[in-house]
């Protein structure tokens, strides 16, 4: 694939915000999400993240169009592009700040770099990596000169305690008529979300002088046909596994009665299949078209929302024959928070810039969701 990614950047908003310091952003929690946050932060391993939200006030500071606008601009448009122009800009996340237009018109809208093309990439973490294979595959067929990439998250919004005051009508207390287990489901990923944008330029040709990366290839596989959804928004999951959407709920006068708009996760059969689905029924078909070895890989950048799931993820690869030394994996999990789409950018990012990587490194990329249990695998040569 003629595509080299050129440029990494990223934007956090704010300051890091640590473990102790999460009520002043979103809000003081009842007795019972206490505990929940308890056990979710002891097992995520997150120490510090991000929040576009003024301290105390909980006002938000960007919205997730703007978060990605600003990664873009951290790039060197003016100085890698004619005239600082973008031909293709594609633009994935899981939380649009509406519902139309597209994320990716709204992130074009607030730069100032004229007309070009524009797509948007659906879903939740893979969404990212959606926009990115896009923009590669336009820019590998000539059909784009050069293209810009985005994953981005504005996940604060859903997380705040004002919001689940207003769906759930009392936070923390599970809902009248509603599924047993939604308090967890919902509480789950308040602690686990947060936001940040990350922003490539991929072009045709390697930089003459620094670091480019070739992309090599990029599959995604998706394993809906087979599973129930696991984490979902705006819909309601009904006991036979299936979403009742948000609009139904408005007609039934129940939008706010189920708690239809908050984030939530079933925590059970993401424990269940996550590693299953999305490394054992996944990677061996992937290593196979690719003859893809352990040793042809210098370093593994796996996207995981909790230190839980390390050790899973570690052993499952073992039992598959493809076992990768633990000084060779990357993550910033623990620094930067659970960004969603845009993880694998931050991971790259900071991985890029450290002065670590070395002409002819292999860098393998590992991004699930567990919305429908789907995987995005890429494989990039450092150049």
């Amino acid at each position: 694939m003629n595509a080299f990614i050129t440029a990494v950047s990223t934007f956090l908003p704010g300051s890091p915000v640590g473990n102790d310091s999460l009520a002043e952003y979103l809000g003081e929690v009842s007795k019972i999400s206490a505990k929940t946050q308890k056990i979710i932060l002891r097992n995520n391993g997150i120490t510090n993240r991000y929040y576009a939200l003024e301290r105390d006030t909980g006002k938000t500071t960007h919205s997730n169009a703007q978060l990605a606008a600003e990664a873009i601009r951290l790039l060197p448009l003016n100085t890698s592009l004619s005239g600082g122009s973008i031909a293709c800009l594609c633009c994935g996340t899981s939380s649009p700040d509406q519902i139309m237009p597209g994320h990716g018109s709204m992130v074009h809208g607030e730069l100032d770099l004229g007309p070009c093309e524009v797509i948007t990439t659906a879903g939740i973490c893979l969404s990212g990596i959606t926009a990115l294979k896009h923009g590669a595959m336009s820019v590998a067929l000539g059909m784009s000169h050069n293209a810009v990439a985005t994953g981005s998250e504005l996940a604060s919004t859903f997380l705040r305690n004002d919001f689940f005051q207003t769906m759930t009508g009392k936070a923390g207390l599970p809902l009248e008529g509603s599924h047993p287990a939604f308090s967890f489901e919902a509480e789950f990923l308040r602690w686990m979300l947060s936001d940040g944008a990350g922003a490539v330029l991929i072009g045709q040709k390697p930089l003459e002088d620094g670091l480019s990366l070739k992309i090599d290839w990029i599959e995604t596989i998706s394993h809906a046909h087979l599973l129930e959804p696991c984490m979902y928004a705006g819909a309601v999951k009904e006991d036979d596994g299936s979403l009742t959407g948000w609009r139904e709920c408005v007609i039934s006068g129940t939008l706010e009665k189920q708690g239809v708009m908050t984030i939530k996760q079933d925590a059970r059969l993401l424990n269940q299949e996550i590693i299953e689905s999305t490394v054992a029924k996944s990677l061996p078909s992937i290593i196979k078209k690719h003859d893809l070895a352990p040793t042809d890989v210098d370093w593994f950048l796996p996207h995981y929302s909790s230190e839980y799931f390390k050790r899973p993820l570690d052993t499952k690869m073992k039992e598959i024959g493809f076992a990768i030394p633990e000084d060779r994996w990357f993550t910033n999990l623990r620094t930067k928070g659970n960004t969603g789409s845009a993880s694998f950018y931050i991971m790259l990012e900071e991985l890029y810039s450290s002065g670590q990587l070395r002409k002819g490194d292999r860098i393998l990329g590992m991004v699930p969701e567990s919305g429908r249990f789907s995987v995005g695998w890429l494989l990039l040569t450092v150049v």
